[in-house]
């Protein structure tokens, strides 16, 4: 009998081994942005990256995205290297501050995103009227963005992300700055998408939106993966507080270590000191 052989899950992003170090304006001093930062995300999974500010999140995001170059490591989406070119037009962005022409409604800034990705006219008009349905602003699309809500804006910021109907989406703290109103209307667009199988990437320190809306997390600290895991063995039956005590955990562990690292760089300085004639 010929064996069933049952095909490998596609792996829409991956990172090995990134490396990434900030040279300061000041004295050109090398600091460690991330360490070593490896990672998977197959295809039709949301994707959460968790940790502390500072963490190196939208570093991440951003080398996956090819928008920076590491200094060691590679990354890939959709099977080409994140510097290429080739699949920009299946990739959807939504960065932590996004800018808006303030002069501009919100049907002529999606317009204004569509004619950027060279699509027709008439596949512009369709998309837009689509997505200011699925983000609701249908009602306050023919409004310039200079009058809308953080929460209206980050809708649009959504809708602008997804006017190329792409495969992949990177969303950097979507739900930052939003009250309980605005994140529950994220939420349920990103359920949305995840129903229509997009494959989704999004940093987050909102710890219950990364558990109701994950299947796998990646935590960052100090530019280091510390743990990469399914939310349903992390936080089983949506236990929530077991996502924030593994979260507190691991950051209090790298926390030890790097002061335990300080502490013996310190004592050898110092017997080195103490050693010299």
């Amino acid at each position: 009998m010929a064996k069933l052989e049952i095909a490998s899950p596609q792996v829409v992003i991956e990172a090995t081994n990134l490396t990434k170090d900030r040279l300061s304006s000041f004295l050109k001093k090398r600091t460690r942005v991330l360490d070593s930062v490896s990672l998977r995300v197959e295809a039709g999974q949301t994707y959460g990256l968790i940790g502390p500010n500072g963490a190196g999140k939208t570093t991440t995001v951003k080398l996956l995205l090819g928008l920076l170059h590491p200094d060691s490591g590679q990354a890939s989406v959709l099977g080409s290297p994140a510097s290429a070119r080739d699949k920009l037009a299946q990739i959807g962005f939504l960065p932590e501050n996004p800018y808006f022409y303030s002069h501009l409604t919100g049907r002529e800034f999606l317009t204004f995103v569509g004619k950027l990705f060279s699509m027709p006219d008439a596949l512009i008009k369709e998309r837009v009227k689509l997505l200011v349905e699925k983000v609701s602003l249908e009602n306050a699309c023919d409004r310039a963005t200079g009058k809308y809500s953080k929460g209206m804006l980050q809708r649009l910021g959504i809708a602008q992300a997804l006017i190329n109907d792409p495969q992949v989406l990177f969303l950097d703290e979507p739900m930052s700055g939003l009250d309980p109103l605005g994140r529950m209307d994220v939420r349920r667009i990103l359920h949305e998408l995840k129903a229509e199988g997009k494959t989704i990437f999004f940093n987050s320190h909102l710890l219950p939106d990364v558990g109701e809306l994950c299947d796998r997390v990646g935590l960052l600290v100090q530019g280091k993966m510390v743990a990469d895991a399914p939310v349903s063995e992390i936080a089983p039956d949506g236990n929530f507080k077991a996502l924030e005590d593994f979260f507190l955990e691991h950051v209090k562990i790298e926390s030890d270590k790097t002061k335990a690292e300080q502490a013996k760089a310190a004592l050898s300085y110092q017997t080195n000191l103490e050693s010299k004639p």
